[in-house]
């Protein structure tokens, strides 16, 4: 289509003066520049002002860059929320790399393909961390890429992934605290890449660019009308999603980030009353948890939680705004960038009952501010289903909080792009106010504590079995977690194993949380061509009712 030029398509075009490429980076030269000495990152002891913390960013950066690295070259990092995985979120695309934070939960194997597959040149590890780490570099092609070992006063013992590896603060030491670095050359650039379980085998790496973070970040200050200098607890993994671009938003609302290394009932109730702290997200799991130590609240001031995963119980959220911690509810995927759709709240809705109000939050809602569309439509024909509450169609999303891509993976980046929008493989109903609530999930994705776990990836473990003949894996509501893996197992004839057997076995060969906490053994229902049928399985784990978590 041509597009006729005006009068002002003449002589008006883009320039270095009026069009600079969006990246979240500028929000710390900012902060650092205009609040220096407001506290940034509190750890225990440890409590740095945005001056030393940018600081700390461009030393980073410089270390790296005098060892070679610069744009397109990974650097990993597995490590709890601790400063140094925050400082790694600026230090690291200061010179054009591309971050990657990895889940501490996974095991030696999928970390090893991880640092593999994104061809990662150096990887910071935290000392708690040290074991797994060194487990999964003898898994990989490149044992010997650069390792560097964080050293954390929080962290008792630990060994480090190999003897005489560079420490972080002596890479620091080699880095420049007043480095020139620059912003991308192109807004487009890769920022982070972010692993996610699929359905079918290895995780797939998502791709996330500048402007994305820089927009979903201004969002999420947006969507909870935080006020400037807000306080943020670290209850969420900074390597899920980069902890929904939180390190970002916090550099832009010049906050303060509070470390916290095991999200535990008390230190979160301790945590928020000491340091006053205003918002912090999680997890379902997280609000229960706290929901069930209610009397160890110690906070007497205003509090803000955001969570996301599988829907919220309804009357988890009531208990949670019963202790006077507001809840806002969001859902997203790691493809956009976290959170890309809010349960707006409207005013008219405080009138409502408690539990009234409970349901209306447990919905998904409607796009954030930096998301530019989003539908339920049917997956053949993206023609939107009826706003009628009942109507079940995929979710589908667009808008500049949508991934590039999935690195080395053409096929499913074009499988995941259909018709100019990103199909979640998540299905859903539209209300009649624009809402969105999320019903199934195609993909069979279970999502047991704001992770997501694969049934693929659970049942090809079960095949491995050797007294187990078929298998099949879905969800089952689970008051502590949300969701946890449910296995539906036939035996093979003659042969024999009890549900604790069949659970030690999966523990064995991959990631604790990915095992099953639940085994039905009997034949398994079937289509005439052979397929399992899943939906009448999650029916089956729906009447089993709650796990015991």
């Amino acid at each position: 289509m041509t597009i006729d030029s005006s009068i002002f398509d003449r002589d008006l075009d883009a320039c270095a003066a009026n069009h600079v490429a969006l990246t979240p980076l500028s929000f710390i030269a900012r902060t650092a520049a205009i609040y220096p000495d407001h506290v940034a990152v509190v750890h225990g002891p440890v409590r740095r002002t945005w001056a030393e913390t940018y600081a700390r960013t461009r030393r980073l950066a410089s270390a790296l860059a005098a060892r070679g690295l610069g744009r397109g070259d990974t650097v990993a990092v597995i490590a709890a929320n601790i400063p140094e995985m925050f400082e790694a979120h600026f230090g690291v695309p200061m010179i054009g790399a591309v971050l990657n934070t990895i889940n501490t939960r996974l095991d030696a194997a999928a970390i090893a393909f991880i640092l593999d597959h994104g061809e990662a040149k150096a990887v910071l590890v935290d000392p708690e961390f040290a074991d797994l780490a060194r487990a999964a570099l003898e898994l990989t092609s490149d044992p010997d890429r650069l390792v560097v070992d964080i050293e954390d006063v929080m962290v008792e013992g630990g060994s480090r992934p190999r003897a005489g590896a560079l420490t972080y603060e002596a890479l620091l030491a080699e880095g420049d605290p007043d480095f020139a670095w620059t912003c991308p050359s192109s807004e487009w650039d890769a920022i982070t890449l972010n692993y996610t379980s699929g359905t079918t085998g290895n995780p797939k790496g998502v791709v996330y660019h500048h402007r994305g973070a820089h927009l979903n970040a201004l969002s999420q200050i947006q969507t909870w009308n935080m006020p400037a200098h807000s306080v943020y607890l670290w209850t969420l993994p900074m390597f899920h999603c980069n902890g929904w671009c939180f390190p970002w938003a916090i550099a832009a609302n010049a906050g303060t980030s509070v470390c916290l290394r095991a999200v535990r009932a008390e230190p979160i109730f301790e945590l928020i009353a000491a340091e006053r702290v205003t918002h912090f997200c999680g997890a379902p799991i997280v609000l229960n948890m706290l929901a069930q130590n209610a009397a160890l609240k110690t906070f007497d001031h205003d509090v803000k939680v955001m969570t996301a995963g599988a829907s919220p119980p309804a009357a988890v959220i009531e208990a949670m705004e019963a202790m006077g911690v507001e809840v806002t509810h969001v859902y997203g995927l790691t493809e956009v960038f976290g959170p890309a759709v809010v349960c707006a709240w409207k005013s008219e809705w405080d009138a409502l009952p408690a539990d009234r109000r409970a349901r209306l939050k447990a919905r998904q809602g409607v796009k954030n501010t930096a998301l530019a569309e989003l539908m339920v439509a049917d997956p053949g024909t993206l023609k939107p289903v009826p706003p009628d509450g009942r109507t079940i169609g995929e979710i589908f999303m667009r808008g500049n909080n949508v991934m590039r891509g999935y690195l080395k993976n053409p096929a499913a980046t074009a499988e995941a792009f259909r018709g100019g929008w990103f199909a979640s493989g998540d299905l859903g109903v539209m209300h009649p106010d624009g809402y969105v609530e999320l019903k199934d999930r195609s993909k069979d994705i279970i999502i047991s504590g704001g992770e997501n776990i694969s049934s693929v990836e659970v049942e090809d473990v079960l095949y491995r079995h050797p007294a187990v003949l078929e298998a099949a894996v879905v969800a089952r509501p689970d008051p502590k977690w949300g969701e946890s893996p449910c296995a539906f197992v036939e035996l093979k004839p003659g042969r024999a194993a009890s549900e604790s057997d069949i659970i030690a076995f999966c523990r064995a060969h991959m990631a604790h949380f990915k095992a099953p906490r639940t085994v039905v053994f009997g034949a398994l229902p079937k289509t005439s061509t052979g397929k399992i049928q899943k939906f009448v399985l999650r029916d089956a784990a729906r009447t089993l009712g709650d796990a015991a978590g």
